[in-house]
C-alpha cells in the first residue's frame, strides 16, 4: 500500500484502501500495522488533524480491528 509521510512525533507515514477500507500506519519506531473497516472520514480527518498521534490514539488505535504486519 503507498503510504504519505506524516508530521507527527509517533506515525511516519499512513496509507489508506478505500476500496478495503484498510488503513495503514507506520510508525516511527518501524513497525507497520494495519487497521480494518475504517471509514474513510477517519482517514481523511486524520490527515489534516494538527496532531496525527493525538488523533489516531482517541479515533483508531482501540476502535478498530487490526494486525501488525512489521
Amino acid at each position: 500500500m503507498q503510504r504519505t509521510p506524516v508530521v507527527s512525533d509517533n506515525l511516519a507515514s499512513v496509507g489508506y484502501d478505500e476500496v478495503q477500507g484498510t488503513l495503514e500506519i507506520e510508525f516511527r519506531n518501524t513497525r507497520i500495522y494495519e487497521y480494518f473497516r475504517v471509514p474513510e472520514q477517519v482517514y481523511r480527518d486524520l490527515m489534516v488533524a494538527s496532531s496525527k498521534g493525538t488523533y489516531f490514539a482517541e479515533h483508531v488505535r482501540d476502535v478498530y480491528r487490526f494486525r501488525r504486519v512489521r
